[in-house]
């Protein structure tokens, strides 16, 4: 398998939402860095396929629209829709020397975006785990940041707008 391979599968997955195609890229060492936290990294297969499958069911609709890199590093570019909240994710992927993925960073914009993805995927992965309760909790602890984010967004950021 190729870098350039892999990625065409990657965006496949990534676009169809399939948690078992996009598991067909990654090498068993595999890491996300996430855009929300330097707290922890998901290591392995396992834990990436259960962050996959919750971002997969809490993200709406995936379109890639730019792809630069080589054999060794690539970027994508996408965009997505989260609980009626747009965003573009980059993703950051390095290859090893079978063309697979050994380390994905991810990085959001804008804001609303990102804090609409980070108070939805949380709470699904701790269901996931069976964690109901801690799922609620973190539920409960990040849906004002998405919402302020969201009112801010909508009312406030134009009032600085350079064009006004």
């Amino acid at each position: 398998m190729t870098a350039h391979t892999t990625t065409v599968t990657w965006r496949q997955a990534g676009e169809s939402r399939d948690c078992a195609l996009a598991t067909t890229c990654l090498a068993a060492d595999v890491q996300v860095i996430s855009p929300l936290t330097a707290q922890f990294r998901f290591t392995g297969r396992d834990q990436v396929l259960d962050m996959l499958s919750a971002a997969f069911r809490v993200i709406d609709s995936i379109t890639f629209h730019t792809e630069v890199g080589d054999d060794q590093t690539r970027a994508l570019f996408y965009y997505g829709h989260c609980r009626g909240v747009d965003f573009e994710e980059a993703q950051l992927l390095r290859f090893d020397d079978q063309g697979l993925i050994v380390e994905i960073t991810l990085f959001g914009r804008p804001l609303p975006g990102l804090t609409a993805v980070m108070a939805s995927i949380g709470p699904e992965l701790l269901q996931a785990a069976e964690h109901p309760a801690l799922a609620k909790i973190i539920g409960a602890a990040t849906a004002p940041l998405a919402a302020i984010t969201r009112l801010a967004e909508k009312r406030m950021v134009p009032l600085a707008d350079p064009n006004r």
